[in-house]
């Protein structure tokens, strides 16, 4: 791409905006080296380093750039023999120290919760070396204002300090001289000349001084002289001062040579800050724009969304729409010369060159760019009345280069193409023009204020006509880009709102020809249906989006209720499952202990058995514990039973004894030595009750003689405790007691804590409660079964 075809399109006030964004000198070089690519690679690329700084100023980090200056010259002069100075030591020292700051910013970086990593930018951290020991050996000789420090060497200190000797001296006698002589001098003070402490004496008193004559005033009256006393501690003093600058160069040399021997990573710290800089500024500048990263192809597509002009004010410019290289390859703006035009046409080919120079292009995300090997532009100022051959000359001279070069991959960008020639020769010139670049496979954005051109458009495969609005109102352009609908000329209505008499106007319609009024009147109405689709389809755009957005969230709420449902589904099973498999383990225990109870508790032995089967089948059963039969269901649901009737467990198919209703819909049934809480609706009547006293009361009856209704814990140890509260929950549940009280006392509410941790365990415990004021407060536990 060639610079004036990047000068036509401003390509260079880009750049001018971009190197304000630059943090160092180098950076700036870069910056104004800065030309648009010309591969997918590259553009890639350098498209990727800005997003990846985008990031962090998205984040509001700022990168530390600050005193990093280009030491290279410093560098190649170590190199080659020169001994540096103070300030340029302590550039390449706060260089360094600047490289480091950048190098941690960046690795640190990857600690950070970022939507992306950033592998750019970190690479290139890690090319960074820190050189501490150097840095530290600069910065141990020389101060923030590029003086060389006492410490630097023991023989500056020891000079150094011989030098503020030789001084006080000096301004010991020369103070001695001012209280003394006072009389002799012009002004009562001490001065220096060619490097030596003089007086200000005045002339008639120079040979009542006496001493040696360094300078005098303008006027003459006065003569800055060096009294003889001091002569000698001036000369020590010069001495010392010779050996201090030897001694510095010494030192000085001494760090020129460290450099130098650090150069090639000094060299690489440079151009990697150098690098670092320049993609922050590309970053920078397209944060300032509002500006998102394009998608790039290499198919001649274009696709901008709300696209403003780089270089309008932005809160002026207005946004555009624009498409090419898919359903047409060509665009031909028509209509009158209203400014409009032009915009769009340099809008589209700077925001190309600046996407193919790394930088984010100012239109919505989602916008897509592609990647020429050539932008070419034939832009001018037509806007005078006169055009002249010369004008014309110079258009056709600058196509002709570019008909030249034109290929597939090249963007060509035509201004008023066919001005500044005969209207009829000129639009058959500009049609002729189109069709040899349009057959070459580029694609072309021109305008163009010919007529004749509005139906040229219409009858080319690959070419869409597009207009620029005009407000009749105001008079002015609205730069809106109308693609699809040609310019029409707003002559009558510009006149008519200038005051131009109606009569002149109509008689100038009745001049224009019928065929050309239609056309206008198409235009018209083209024009208004265009806006008018537009405005329709944002609108359906917007409900589309609030349409989706809705479907999307109710189909998370239905597969979230879906895996509710599941996960309920399975977690009742298992409950279902542990609380059979329970059962059974449990059944099986209390069998055991009340065998080892045969001497106090009379019993049968094939009841046990049948209760275990009972057990054993429930496990099986219980999936059909709601399938049973209607009708006996029915039966069960309309009967009140009372203590004492024969019932048969539906769920278990096993027959019980009704010992008491626990409420409208339970009831507490016996099934051998069991005491079962059952619905209602699994209970079926077997018989009504004869007597009131049952066997399997009885037998309970007969263990709750043995078993008191509370347990006293207190002064028991932990363990021996919990073993003690175990075994007398199993006996109370055998003795069928509704609840009990454990008394634990209050203390270090230990043994409270371990009492209701294992009542919460316990499955056959329903509840469990602190005992209220008067059955003992919170030194007793109300467990309830």
């Amino acid at each position: 791409m060639n610079d004036r075809m990047l000068r036509v399109l401003e390509y260079n006030k880009i750049i001018e905006q971009l190197k304000t964004h630059t943090e160092t000198s180098f950076g700036k070089s870069l910056v104004e080296e800065l030309k648009p690519a010309i591969t997918l690679t590259e553009v890639q690329q350098l498209q990727m380093e800005t997003d990846e700084a985008m990031q962090l100023l998205r984040l509001n980090k700022v990168i530390p750039l600050g005193g990093i200056r280009d030491i290279r010259a410093h560098v190649k002069r170590s190199v080659i023999g020169g001994i540096l100075n103070p300030s340029e030591c302590l550039d390449v020292a706060n260089t360094i120290y600047g490289g480091r700051n950048v190098k941690r910013f960046l690795e640190e970086e990857k600690e950070e919760e970022l939507e992306e990593k950033l592998p750019i930018l970190q690479q290139l951290a890690e090319q960074i070396t820190p050189l501490r020991s150097l840095e530290q050996q600069i910065k141990m000789c020389i101060d923030d204002n590029s003086e060389v420090l006492d410490g630097a060497s023991d023989a500056l200190r020891h000079i150094r300090s011989s030098i503020r000797t030789f001084e006080n001296r000096i301004r010991e006698r020369m103070d001695q001289f001012i209280r003394t002589k006072s009389s002799l001098l012009s002004d009562a003070i001490i001065t220096i000349r060619n490097g030596r402490y003089v007086l200000p004496v005045k002339q008639e008193s120079r040979g009542a001084f006496g001493g040696v004559v360094h300078d005098q005033s303008a006027s003459g009256q006065t003569l800055f002289m060096e009294p003889k006393a001091i002569v000698d501690l001036n000369n020590q003093l010069q001495t010392e001062k010779a050996k201090e600058k030897q001694e510095v160069q010494k030192i000085l040399s001494k760090l020129t040579e460290v450099i130098a021997e650090h150069n090639e990573e000094l060299y690489q710290n440079v151009e990697r800050l150098a690098e670092i800089d320049f993609i922050f500024a590309r970053a920078k500048l397209g944060y300032t724009m509002r500006g998102s990263m394009p998608k790039l192809n290499e198919d001649g597509i274009i696709k901008l969304k709300q696209a403003r002009h780089p270089l309008l004010p932005t809160d002026e410019v207005v946004a555009n729409d624009v498409e090419i290289g898919e359903s047409f390859t060509s665009i031909l703006i028509t209509g009158p010369n209203t400014g409009g035009k032009t915009v769009v046409l340099k809008m589209v080919g700077l925001i190309t060159l600046m996407a193919q120079s790394g930088l984010q292009v100012p239109a919505l995300d989602g916008c897509e760019v592609a990647v020429f090997t050539n932008v070419f532009a034939d832009i001018g100022d037509e806007q005078s009345i006169e055009q002249s051959l010369s004008t014309f000359s110079s258009h056709m001279t600058n196509i002709v280069r570019i008909l030249e070069q034109v290929d597939y991959q090249t963007l060509v960008l035509f201004d008023e193409l066919g001005a500044g020639t005969d209207p009829g020769e000129g639009a058959a010139l500009a049609m002729a023009i189109l069709d040899e670049v349009i057959s070459r496979g580029a694609r072309v954005i021109a305008t163009t204020h010919y007529p004749e051109l509005k139906a040229y458009g219409y009858n080319r495969e690959n070419v869409v006509n597009a207009s620029v609005e005009f407000d009749v109102e105001t008079l002015k352009p609205t730069y809106r880009l109308l693609i699809g609908v040609p310019g029409r000329s707003n002559a009558f209505e510009i006149s008519k709102r200038l005051g131009l008499e109606e009569r002149i106007i109509n008689q100038a319609r009745d001049l224009v020809g019928i065929d050309s009024k239609n056309v206008e009147n198409m235009i018209a109405s083209l024009e208004k249906s265009q806006i008018q689709a537009a405005n329709e389809y944002e609108e359906a755009h917007q409900v589309l989006l609030e349409s989706e957005k809705l479907r999307a969230e109710l189909e998370a709420e239905w597969e979230k209720l879906n895996a509710t449902r599941e996960k309920l589904y399975k977690r009742a099973e298992e409950k279902a499952e542990k609380a059979v498999q329970h059962a059974l383990e449990e059944a099986t225990a209390i069998v055991e202990k009340i065998k080892a109870m045969e001497a106090d508790v009379t019993f049968k032995e094939h009841e046990w058995i049948d209760a275990r089967k009972s057990l054993e089948d429930a496990k099986l059963k219980l999936s059909g514990a709601n399938q049973e039969d209607p009708e006996e269901s029915s039966e069960a649901a309309n009967n009140e039973l009372e203590p004492g009737d024969d019932v048969q467990l539906l769920t278990l198919n096993q027959s019980g004894t009704v010992i008491e209703q626990v409420n409208k819909e339970e009831y507490f049934v016996s099934v051998g030595a069991l005491r079962l809480k059952v619905p209602r609706k699994n209970l079926k009547r077997l018989k009504k009750k004869k007597t009131v006293e049952q066997k399997p009361v009885s037998v309970v009856r007969g263990l709750s003689a043995h078993v008191r209704p509370e347990l006293d814990l207190r002064g028991e140890r932990y363990e021996d405790a919990l073993l003690q509260l175990e075994k007398y929950i199993d006996d109370a549940i055998l003795a069928n007691y509704a609840k009990v009280s454990i008394i634990h006392g209050k203390g270090t509410g230990a043994l409270r804590k371990g009492v209701q941790q294992f009542a919460k365990k316990h499955s056959r415990i329903t509840s469990y409660r602190d005992g209220s004021a008067e059955e003992g407060g919170s030194g007793v536990t109300v467990i309830e079964f």
